[in-house]
């Protein structure tokens, strides 16, 4: 087993400064923080989906993304390490295909909602994707493994076929977006 955290503050980032995993040191507002904390972001709000009441087969899958995403979280914390490969985007693919074949084809945007889980799930789904946008910010500076991104992209896909599935689980319905909705009346 690893260290062990016995004391929890250190004083070290007092001067707005953080340790990364190769012993550098960086602003807690650099690139590289701010990918792996809106990552350890997308962790937590998966977490909050999977503390609400969920099918097992999605219990088991967010639990899997959690520790996929805690992955990424020390590659992003390591520079020029790499923890996903193409096997973990491999592995979304395959979830979401099978979530994805229950589910009506869709004709027009859905929007976020449908039941407690459904909307945890939209949200975790947005949060994903800024954390891909956060990647591919520090991508256009340092050298990142590819599968990062792609992982964070297929992420956002497999959430929000998850958002839809849970919107049925949950007896909810999928509110659809109104493009040509009336105009709101002048008051």
């Amino acid at each position: 087993m690893g260290n062990r955290l016995t004391k929890i503050y250190t004083r070290t980032g007092d001067e707005g400064t953080t340790g990364l995993g190769d012993g550098s040191r960086v602003m807690k507002n650099s690139l590289r923080v701010t990918a792996y904390g809106t990552t350890d972001e997308l962790n937590s709000v998966v977490g909050m989906v999977l503390a609400l009441p969920v099918p097992e087969a999605i219990n088991r899958v967010l639990t899997e993304v959690q520790h996929h995403l805690f992955d990424l979280g020390g590659e992003l914390c390591i520079p020029g390490h790499e923890a996903l490969k193409e096997v973990h985007v491999s592995w979304l693919e395959r979830q979401l295909d099978s979530f994805n074949e229950e589910l009506p084809a869709l004709k027009d945007f859905i929007l976020p909602g449908g039941g407690q889980a459904a909307a945890a799930c939209h949200l975790a789904r947005t949060v994903c994707r800024r954390a891909e946008r956060c990647v591919i910010s520090l991508g256009e500076h340092e050298q990142l493994p590819a599968q990062s991104i792609i992982y964070l992209n297929r992420l956002s896909d497999l959430l929000f076929v998850i958002a839809r599935v849970l919107a049925r689980h949950e007896g909810g319905s999928e509110v659809l977006w109104q493009s040509n909705r009336p105009p709101l009346e002048e008051s």
